[in-house]
């Protein structure tokens, strides 16, 4: 799949992020019906979905080098944003050879990986990257192995250890993250890393999500949707930065709601690990600006309706309740009371302006 890239955007500062009509139609669209409410609504993560931002197993999309640029600025002023613990080395390794694979086998006019046994040379064009390596032997590497792929990668990663009958996030790379802090959550288990959303528990949701989890098989992945909204195409949007993107929230008006807020969904994937038996998790982040939802009318009307009637204990929680009503407001007159076709995929192939 051949892919023409961004590289100049930026995630912050000047936002200069914009998408592509192909880019905006290839968006993973949270909602399936016109109400929302948590659920565990996980299905096989196989090729092929709603949207194009299925079609691969790690999906690389016009924004891949500015994102893997924005990464290499947050890390370079927070290098904890990637910690693995000392246990999950396997599981590092088997992280680089999974996604190495994977974006050799979808994308291979961009990637190429070649193997004479444990020597493997690694082929990143977009990047400029090739580096000949042991598979194994950390000190062929310019950093661990879990780093140095995700550096790499677009959306967030985290090493789930299973032991206990229950997983614990021993590792990560997380420097594109809804509010939440690898830093702080770096060793919990499942449970105490969910700790913070509401309704879910009361509901079951998380019990359910674990036991499914623990019986995860190798090849066999799995994927979900979430999603929040931010204001401004930011990508860093961690606690340790709250100063700088929280006062973000109170520069919304009527008049720029449309432009500055963005939905922002989570393609995330789960996988088992062949030697490590560990979970590799990703939390692929897509933004989108209200203004470009509005383009699609399948998508504008059913946003309205879920921003409309969301339940206020979830709004809280993904703190939108200051522009919640904003958003409803100008999404309304754009909502004609039409009914909706059921799924995620909008039904047209041409963006409305």
């Amino acid at each position: 799949m051949t892919v023409l890239f961004k590289p100049a955007e930026t995630f912050r500062d000047t936002f200069t992020y914009k998408k592509s009509p192909e880019d905006l139609l290839r968006f993973p669209f949270p909602f399936p019906e016109d109400s929302y409410m948590y659920s565990v609504n996980i299905e096989p993560h196989v090729r092929g979905g709603p949207t194009a931002a299925f079609q691969a197993q790690f999906d690389v999309d016009e924004h891949y080098i500015a994102e893997c640029k924005e990464r290499a600025r947050v890390l370079a002023e927070d290098p904890k944003r990637c910690q693995v613990l000392p246990h999950m080395l396997t599981a590092e390794w088997d992280s680089l050879e999974m996604i190495m694979e994977n974006l050799a086998a979808d994308y291979p006019e961009h990637f190429t990986l070649s193997k004479d046994g444990d020597a493997w040379t690694w082929v990143n064009r977009p990047l400029g990257i090739q580096q000949s390596f042991i598979f194994g032997k950390a000190e062929t590497l310019p950093c661990g192995p879990f780093e140095y792929i995700t550096r790499q990668a677009q959306g967030d990663f985290t090493l789930q250890d299973q032991r206990e009958d229950n997983l614990f996030v021993d590792g990560g790379m997380v420097t594109t993250q809804a509010d939440w802090s690898l830093e702080f959550d770096i060793g919990m288990s499942f449970q105490e890393w969910h700790g913070p959303v509401p309704l879910a528990h009361e509901k079951g949701v998380f019990d359910r999500a674990l036991k499914y989890l623990l019986r995860l098989q190798y090849g066999q992945p799995v994927r979900r949707l979430n999603w929040t909204m931010t204001v401004n195409p930011r990508l860093d949007t961690s606690p340790e930065n709250y100063p700088v993107w929280g006062p973000d929230k109170a520069s919304v008006t009527p008049e720029n709601v449309a432009e500055k807020v963005h939905l922002r969904v989570e393609l995330q994937t789960l996988y088992r690990l062949p030697r490590s038996n560990a979970i590799l998790f990703g939390i692929r982040c897509y933004l989108t600006s209200v203004a470009d939802i509005a383009k699609v009318p399948k998508w504008r009307r059913r946003l309205h309706r879920v921003l409309r009637d969301l339940h206020p204990d979830i709004a809280a929680y993904k703190g939108i309740p200051r522009y919640q009503q904003m958003v409803v407001d100008y999404l309304a007159p754009l909502d004609d009371g039409s009914a909706t076709s059921p799924g995620i995929a909008p039904d047209i192939e041409k963006i409305q302006v």
